[in-house]
């Protein structure tokens, strides 16, 4: 496994267990398992987008330009919904009076 695929498993890691640790004493723990649940997705989402975008640069690099924008709009659009899917879990209190 790569440098960099450890070091995005670790931090999605530790994102998980500070924010079961911050919810836990307000009894959040099932959003803060969501939210860690949503980074995770969004994670391996855009480096499986990454992944192919290099692929298709080292097979045709004429279009390497038309890739790189599409690329950006499409990981913008997974870091958005993550994002969004983190502020969910995050707000959700199952046990709350």
């Amino acid at each position: 496994m790569s440098k960099i695929f450890r070091v995005g498993f670790w931090s999605v890691g530790l994102m998980l267990a500070m924010n079961s640790c911050a919810s836990a004493a307000e009894g959040g723990m099932p959003g803060a398992i969501g939210a860690g649940l949503a980074a995770l997705g969004g994670g391996i989402g855009i480096g499986l987008l990454a992944k192919g975008a290099v692929e298709s640069i080292a097979r045709q690099p004429e279009v390497a330009g038309k890739i790189q924008v599409n690329m950006i709009i499409a990981a913008a659009l997974i870091e958005g919904l993550a994002l969004f899917a983190v502020i969910v879990g995050n707000s959700q209190n199952p046990f709350a009076n």
